[in-house]
């Protein structure tokens, strides 16, 4: 009992330290683009924007997250939000199908596809990572097929409100006073879990004081956003996802035996855990995400392309890693994915607004996810 309280201790603080210093990279990155920019990165305007276009990336990272943390890789998911997207588009504008039938239908191609990729590998036993690069060509191949190659353009405001459209200051607030709610609630409930295994240090009222940064951020979250024009949809998607992966990862049955499948398939085999329905079910998660995310990408620019999703992968997969999350698998939090995701798009953003060229962004970048995953091997190593 002693061992797995000690065990328990030295997880808590690791990934506390871990957040913080994620958290402290963010303020640096925000502080330098502000800097460098002429003091127009942290303005509410440009805030509202980098929080959309965070939203498609985060809501594929929770996702990729989850197939990541299982000792998995989806290289297809940019091709599978073009195809999906596609899809919708499609079915709304050349077949007049209808709103709402042609979001379940592009949702319902992501869904498909995750599972028929998770059942090759999970059951066919083809490695995730060539089941998937063959998909990353296969579903770009479809959609140009089914498109001709050609751009869809969506005229349906009803469509395109999904990713451009913001709810108003009032609504923001009463989403902030349920946050604020449920942060409290949670604290008090860890309160009660770390006493009961006797890993409470400082008890309640020290649970109590560390929901003040959490507090403080949903309130500045939401005065800045509302400084604007209100909370994007996009991101209150993104945000209800995130929390959906949040519980699925931490509350359920289910995420336990993600992490467990991730950590020692084999032990995870003996203890009873079917591993081949764990990974089918988290690659047709992700797929479902993936076309969540393809809706919001196609609304916000009114149109469907081919070529829409080009390398989002690797943005998703950077996130995960940068966020903490383990390519070995078994480790991870939506917490750190989404935070990956923020800070692979406030690079985006503060490069683009300095306009380095292309290739500039890409070389910084592919180093940054190159450091993030050195420093997790040999963090690895030395556990």
């Amino acid at each position: 009992m002693q061992n797995s309280s000690n065990s328990l201790k030295l997880r808590l603080r690791t990934s506390s330290l871990r957040a913080y210093t994620m958290l402290g990279a963010l303020v640096l990155i925000w502080l330098f683009f502000h800097w460098q920019t002429g003091l127009v990165f942290l303005t509410p305007r440009n805030l509202s924007n980098l929080m959309l276009q965070t939203s498609v990336t985060g809501i594929i990272a929770v996702g990729m997250l989850m197939v990541i943390v299982s000792g998995n890789i989806d290289l297809s998911v940019g091709s599978l939000l073009a195809l999906s997207g596609g899809v919708g588009a499609i079915l709304l504008v050349n077949l007049g199908l209808g709103l709402v039938p042609s979001i379940l239908a592009a949702i319902a191609v992501g869904v498909a596809i995750g599972l028929l990729q998770g059942s090759l590998t999970a059951y066919a036993r083809i490695p995730a990572f060539i089941v998937t690069l063959g998909g990353l060509l296969a579903w770009r191949g479809a959609i140009k097929g089914i498109s001709q190659s050609e751009t869809i353009p969506i005229a349906d405001e009803r469509f395109t409100a999904i990713g451009q459209s913001y709810i108003v200051s009032e609504a923001g607030w009463g989403l902030a006073a349920v946050a604020i709610a449920a942060i409290v609630y949670f604290a008090v409930r860890r309160a009660r879990v770390k006493k009961e295994y006797d890993v409470a240090e400082s008890g309640l009222r020290g649970e109590l004081l560390g929901t003040f940064l959490p507090i403080a951020g949903v309130l500045a979250f939401i005065a800045v956003m509302n400084a604007w024009k209100g909370i994007p949809v996009p991101v209150l998607i993104f945000l209800t996802v995130a929390l959906a992966g949040y519980f699925i990862t931490t509350n359920t049955t289910f995420g336990r035996y993600i992490y467990a499948v991730g950590g020692n398939s084999e032990a995870a085999r003996l203890s009873g855990i079917n591993n081949k329905a764990i990974v089918l079910k988290v690659f047709a998660l992700l797929g479902g995400f993936v076309g969540i995310a393809a809706l919001i990408y196609t609304a916000r620019v009114a149109s469907a392309s081919p070529d829409a999703g080009t390398l989002l992968e690797l943005d998703a997969i950077a996130a995960c890693v940068i966020g903490g999350t383990s390519l070995m698998g078994g480790r991870g939090t939506v917490f750190g994915a989404c935070l990956g995701a923020l800070i692979m798009t406030s690079l985006d953003n503060g490069m683009s607004l300095l306009n380095l060229p292309d290739y500039t962004q890409e070389v910084i970048k592919g180093s940054i996810l190159v450091a993030a995953v050195g420093v997790d091997m040999i963090g690895k190593r030395s556990a």
